[in-house]
């Protein structure tokens, strides 16, 4: 019997956090003109420090960005920094989705034995 969790090891969860982080992402740029908005990001770190040897389960810890210059209105969404972070985000979910898509081809082929 294939185990799922242990197959497609941890990249559906990658894909879970990738999916979450855009969402984070997205609100820090829809709010770059909202005075007082506290940029946040989702920690890699914490995501990765939740893998155990009994299956993946995705906890992300959202944290405030520190900017790296203060705006007069307190808001500390730089939009450059976010739409980059954004597109390489985009990026990495696109290659945690060909990564799975290659897992999920392998135990076809050994399922169908061709």
């Amino acid at each position: 019997m294939i185990n799922l969790d242990n197959a497609l090891g941890v990249h559906p969860m990658m894909l879970q956090y990738r999916t979450e982080r855009t969402q984070v992402l997205a609100s820090n740029i829809a709010n770059a003109d909202t005075p007082n908005y506290k940029a946040q990001d989702l920690s890699f770190n914490a995501v990765m420090s939740n893998v155990s040897g009994q299956g993946y389960q995705v906890q992300t810890e959202s944290m405030y960005r520190i900017p790296v210059q203060k705006s007069r209105d307190g808001n500390t969404v730089e939009l450059q920094a976010e739409q980059a972070k954004f597109a390489q985000n985009s990026m990495e979910y696109y290659q945690s989705l060909q990564f799975l898509k290659s897992k999920v081809s392998g135990i076809k082929t050994a399922i169908t034995g061709q």
